[in-house]
C-alpha cells in the first residue's frame, strides 16, 4: 500500500516522520461527507420534526440550541483529526455543540459546574433545601421569563433573613448555591429552586456559628410573603387579585422541603451533581419513538411509583423546548459567602483542598472522562502507540495547514 510520508515536529524540535494510508484516508473522508452518520434517539426526534417546529412561535435562543443538538458530532461541521505515527491508522472525533439543551453536552455541562461548585464549598455540612410554588402562579413565569430572577431573589432573602434574624447585631451570613430547574419529572413547567446552604455562618464579629435547625414555618411564610411582594411590585396592581387567591388557596405558606440530608463535606461533589446539575432529560429515559409518539418514564415524586407516558412527538418537543433559559440567564447563583470576592471566604477552610482542584477538573476532559467512564482511552491506537492530532477540520478548512507555519520556514 502506497503511503505519504508527512512530518511532525516533536516536543523536542526533531521532526519524525508519520506514516498516513492513503486508501483509508480517502475511505474515512467518504464516511465523513457521503454516509449518513446515527444521531441519538432525542437528536432524530428533532431531525424529523424540524419544519414543524419552525412553525411554532418560538424565540431565537430555542431555534438556535435546537439546531445545535441536531447538528452535535456532525463531522460535516468540524473535527480533530488524530492519527497513529506508528502505523498510520486514523481517529476523527467530531466537534460537540455545547449547548445545555443537548443531553450530551447538557451532561458534560453539568460535570463542570458541579465540580466547579464543589471548589466553592466550604468545610462543613450543607443543607439541601427547595423552594416551590403553587400552580397557580406558574403561567406568569412562563409569559414573562425575567419573573426567574426575582424568584431568585425571594429565595435569597428569606435565606439571608433567617441567619441574621438570629443575631440582628451580628447579622450572621451562610454561604448558599441556589439553581433553578424548570422541569418536573414529568417535563412539565413547573420553576422551583433548588439550595445548597451551608448549616453555619459568619457573624461581624463571630467567625463561625454552627446552625442545625431551620424553621420550617419561617421558611414556608417568608417565602410566600417575599415572592408575592416581588411579583406584585413587578407586574403591578393587575396582580393585586392572584395574590389575594394565593393568601387565600396557601394559609400555611409555600411549600419548602429543608431537612436534614445526607450532605457531608466528603460527599458534597456528587451530591450536587446527582442533584442540581441534571439536564432536562436522559437518553436513557426515553423508551421508545416510532417516528410519531414518544414514551418516556419517571419516578412520580409523590409515591415513587414508575410511570410511563406516551406524547405525540410534537408534544413532547413542546414540553422540552420551554425549558430552554434565555440567552445569558443564570441559572446557577452564589449568595452570602459564596458570593464572588466575599471578604470573609480566604479565612475559612474549602471542602476540597486547592492542591485537589486541577486533578478532578481533568476528569471533565474528553479524554480522560471517557476512559473513566468506559475504561478506555479514546487516543491509544491498537498497535499500543498514543495517537497525535494532525489536523482541525472546520467548515471544509483545514485549519492546521491554513494558520499554523512551516516549521522550516521561520
Amino acid at each position: 500500500m502506497e503511503q505519504i510520508k508527512r512530518s511532525k515536529k516533536s516536543a523536542s524540535g526533531t521532526s519524525t516522520p508519520l506514516p498516513l494510508n492513503l486508501e483509508g484516508f480517502l475511505g474515512f473522508l467518504y464516511l465523513l461527507f457521503v454516509v449518513k452518520l446515527s444521531m441519538n434517539v432525542l437528536q432524530q426526534i428533532f431531525s424529523d420534526f424540524y419544519d414543524q417546529i419552525l412553525t411554532l412561535p418560538l424565540r431565537p435562543v430555542v431555534v438556535e440550541n435546537i439546531d445545535k443538538m441536531i447538528h452535535c458530532g456532525d463531522f460535516s461541521k468540524g473535527f480533530a483529526l488524530y492519527g497513529c505515527t506508528h502505523c498510520g491508522k486514523f481517529k476523527p472525533v467530531a466537534f460537540r455543540c455545547k449547548s445545555r439543551f443537548c443531553p450530551t453536552c447538557g451532561n458534560l455541562y453539568s460535570r463542570k459546574r458541579s465540580t466547579a461548585m464543589s471548589f466553592k464549598l466550604l468545610n462543613c455540612r450543607h443543607r439541601h433545601c427547595v423552594f416551590t410554588i403553587p400552580e397557580q402562579l406558574r403561567l406568569f413565569f412562563l409569559k414573562d421569563r425575567s419573573l426567574l430572577s426575582d424568584l431568585f431573589h425571594s429565595v435569597r432573602d428569606v435565606i439571608l433573613r433567617l441567619f441574621s434574624k438570629m443575631n440582628r447585631s451580628e447579622n450572621f451570613t451562610p454561604g448558599f448555591i441556589a439553581v433553578l430547574h424548570t422541569f418536573g419529572r414529568d417535563l412539565k413547567w413547573n420553576p422551583h429552586i433548588h439550595v445548597l446552604v451551608s448549616e453555619g455562618a459568619a457573624g461581624n464579629r463571630t467567625p463561625w456559628r454552627k446552625v442545625s435547625h431551620f424553621n420550617f414555618n419561617f421558611l414556608r411564610f417568608a417565602f410566600r410573603t417575599a415572592l408575592l411582594d416581588h411579583l406584585a411590585a413587578r407586574l403591578g396592581p393587575s396582580f393585586n387579585p392572584m395574590k389575594s387567591l394565593i393568601y387565600k388557596l396557601c394559609p400555611k405558606g409555600f411549600y419548602v422541603y429543608a431537612k436534614p440530608n445526607v450532605c457531608n463535606p466528603h460527599q458534597v461533589a456528587n451530591y450536587i451533581g446527582r442533584y442540581l446539575g441534571r439536564p432536562v432529560i436522559a437518553t436513557s429515559r426515553i423508551d421508545s419513538y416510532d417516528g410519531q409518539s414518544v414514551t418516556f418514564h419517571y419516578n412520580r415524586h409523590e409515591d415513587g411509583v414508575l410511570v410511563h407516558e406516551t406524547l405525540s412527538a410534537m408534544d413532547f418537543i413542546k414540553r422540552l423546548i420551554r425549558h430552554i433559559p434565555d440567552k445569558h440567564f443564570k441559572m446557577i447563583r452564589y449568595y452570602g459567602l459564596y458570593a464572588k470576592h466575599h471578604p470573609q471566604m480566604p479565612y475559612f477552610r474549602y471542602a476540597i483542598h486547592p492542591s485537589k482542584r486541577k486533578i478532578l477538573r481533568s476528569f471533565n476532559r474528553w479524554r480522560d472522562s471517557i476512559a473513566l467512564s468506559f475504561g478506555l482511552d479514546p487516543l491509544l491506537c491498537s498497535c499500543g502507540h498514543t495517537m497525535s492530532i494532525l489536523e482541525i477540520y472546520h467548515h471544509h478548512t483545514a485549519l492546521f495547514h491554513q494558520y499554523l507555519k512551516d516549521p522550516d520556514s521561520s
